[in-house]
C-alpha cells in the first residue's frame, strides 16, 4: 500500500499482519492486536482527495484522523499539503504503525499521534480542525452519537484578518463505510460515491440560525 499523491507519493506504508479469527467481523482490533486490517486502499483514498481537491479543502488544513489504523488517510492528507494532522487510535499496534508511517514519508513534524478511543477523545478535547476522517471498524453503528461530537470541533469560517467570522462552518467530515450511513437534519450529504466496496460520504454541517 503506497502513498498516491504529493510529496511522499510513492512512498510505502507499513500494514500488520491480519489475524483472522473465526466468527468475528473486521474491526481495528481489540487493543492488543488487529483482527483483521482493513486499511482505506489506493483507489478509495484517490476518490477521497480527488474530492477533497475540487472543494479546495486540503491544502493548510487542519486534519483529524479518528479512527487512525494504519494513518493512511491522514498520512495522504499531509502529502498533499495539510498544514498539521492529528491521528487518534486506541490500538498500540495502530499507533506504533502510524509512527513509523510518518517517520518513512518524512511528515512527522507536522503530526500528533494520540492512543486513545477516539469518540471519547474527541469528546473531551477542546481543538477544532478543517477536515475530520472517519473510517471506523464496518459494523460501526453509533454515528449520531458520533457526529454529533464531530460537529463541535470544525472550524468556522475567518475573517480576511484570520479571525473567527460568522456564518456557516467550513469544515468537512469525511465518511467511509460499508453501507449509506444516514445523518441527521444538521448534516448536507456533499456527495456520496461508491468505490471498491467502500461507501465515502463527504458532510458539511447545515448552518445554524444566528
Amino acid at each position: 500500500m503506497r502513498i498516491v499523491a504529493g510529496s511522499a507519493r510513492g512512498r510505502r506504508l507499513a500494514t500488520p499482519k491480519p489475524q483472522v479469527k473465526r466468527g468475528r467481523k473486521a474491526g481495528r482490533g481489540d487493543g492488543n492486536h488487529f483482527d483483521e486490517v482493513r486499511p482505506t486502499s489506493e483507489r478509495v483514498r484517490e476518490a477521497v482527495f480527488n474530492a477533497l481537491h475540487s472543494r479546495d479543502a486540503v491544502v493548510g488544513a487542519r486534519v483529524l484522523d479518528l479512527f487512525a489504523g494504519t494513518g493512511a488517510l491522514g498520512i495522504e492528507a499531509l502529502s498533499r499539503g495539510a498544514g498539521h494532522a492529528t491521528f487518534v487510535d486506541r490500538t498500540p499496534v495502530a499507533v506504533s504503525l502510524v509512527e513509523t508511517n510518518l517517520e518513512a514519508c518524512g511528515l512527522a513534524d507536522r503530526a500528533t499521534v494520540v492512543r486513545a478511543d477516539g469518540p471519547r477523545w474527541l469528546g473531551a478535547s477542546s481543538d477544532v480542525w478543517d477536515l475530520v476522517l472517519l473510517d471506523p471498524p464496518y459494523g460501526y453503528e453509533e454515528w449520531d452519537d458520533l457526529l454529533e461530537v464531530v460537529s463541535h470541533h470544525l472550524l468556522g469560517p475567518k475573517t480576511l484578518a484570520g479571525e473567527p467570522g460568522r456564518g456557516a462552518s467550513t469544515g468537512i467530515v469525511v465518511v467511509e463505510s460499508n453501507h449509506d450511513v444516514s445523518v441527521g437534519s444538521g448534516w448536507h450529504v456533499d456527495s456520496r460515491r461508491r468505490a471498491a466496496g467502500t461507501v465515502v460520504t463527504l458532510l458539511r454541517p447545515v448552518p445554524g440560525p444566528d
